[in-house]
């Protein structure tokens, strides 16, 4: 097995065959009363939240195109907003498939359409990434303090797999093991890669080295305070975006904001595990509304986080397959192919 196809494998793949398989086991271990309930919840639920929502997200993606003029203008390069936007509209796309290769297709696609050369809008990339992470970090820690106690009930409840783990023929989905092993296999791979790797030790002390400096190259941006309203525009854009879906269904509609929070970041964990969050995003999202509705409904909580996390994930997903589609017929093409980076 050649390096190239163990990499391909691993990024792409492993991922992917995952996520499929958490689709399909998610739906084949319900139980009848779970089933009936999904997809109650899928029918009956107020879709004019989920329409909502993609409002949001259109505009936070219009909010995304137009704080990248500010990373590339001090560079000396002047980009349509439209090329702007249907470039990240690609990377999107992307990511779908090859997870992290977004944000080179972003960058190459600058290139194709306004000239901007690959390694300099690569280089915004990385800063926005950077300042996007701190802004999850964040995040993170605000759900801590808010939701500790219930993100270890939900873990506790996982272990037990009383959420989904024991399906009609009394067989359960081993959510201790797996998330055990994956853990410490990916932990011994990164740690021996480290050591053994100087190239990659080198990439990896770089990657942070950069992150550190495009956090801090926002302030030496011409418009600074644009560049950051515009980040928190988007951030509580993907906040609204997350919550908003919980309205559509009764039984969730009063739900707590440390359920909010710990959701959102399940989800964005999800988004992490597997190409787009296929397969992980719905279930991790619905095992948080599950827990935080069983207390009230015992008999449904399963079937309607499902439900949930499936209508959240599915309608931002396709969202961006449509978009992203239009933006590559639309990006226009004006590099020389003598002049193609590589």
């Amino acid at each position: 097995m050649s390096k190239k196809f163990f990499l391909t494998f691993v990024k792409t793949v492993l991922p992917l065959l995952l996520g499929a398989y958490l689709i399909w086991h998610s739906f084949t271990s319900m139980l009848p009363k779970d089933e009936i309930q999904f997809y109650k919840a899928i029918k009956e639920a107020d879709y004019f939240w989920i329409i909502l929502t993609l409002i949001i997200s259109s505009l936070s993606l219009f909010s995304r195109a137009y704080r990248w003029k500010y990373a590339l203008e001090p560079l000396g390069y002047t980009t349509k907003f439209w090329h702007r936007y249907h470039a990240i509209m690609i990377g999107y796309l992307i990511n779908l498939t090859i997870p992290r290769a977004g944000e080179a297709s972003r960058a190459a696609m600058l290139y194709r359409s306004d000239e901007v050369p690959f390694s300099t809008s690569f280089g915004t990339v990385i800063a926005e990434r950077a300042v996007d992470l701190v802004i999850l970090l964040l995040l993170i820690a605000f759900t801590a303090y808010v939701g500790y106690d219930d993100f270890f009930a939900i873990i506790n409840q996982i272990k037990k797999n009383d959420f989904g783990g024991t399906s009609a023929d009394g067989s359960v989905f081993p959510w201790k093991i797996v998330i055990s092993i994956t853990f410490v296999l990916g932990g011994i791979v990164a740690l021996y890669l480290f050591i053994k790797k100087q190239r990659l030790r080198l990439k990896a002390i770089g990657f942070v080295k950069d992150a550190f400096a495009g956090l801090f190259s926002i302030f030496k941006l011409k418009a600074p305070l644009a560049y950051i309203s515009h980040t928190v525009f988007i951030w509580v854009a993907y906040l609204f975006m997350f919550a908003m879906p919980f309205f559509a269904l009764e039984q969730t509609e009063d739900f707590p904001l440390s359920g909010i929070f710990l959701g959102f970041i399940a989800g964005s964990v999800g988004m992490v595990l597997t190409n787009g969050g296929i397969g992980t995003y719905p279930v991790l999202v619905g095992l948080v509304v599950a827990f935080y509705i069983e207390k009230d409904y015992p008999e449904q909580a399963l079937g309607i986080g499902t439900a949930l996390g499936w209508i959240i994930w599915l309608s931002q997903t396709l969202l961006m397959i449509l978009l992203g589609l239009i933006s590559l017929v639309l990006l226009p093409n004006n590099y020389s192919k003598e002049n193609e980076p590589s």
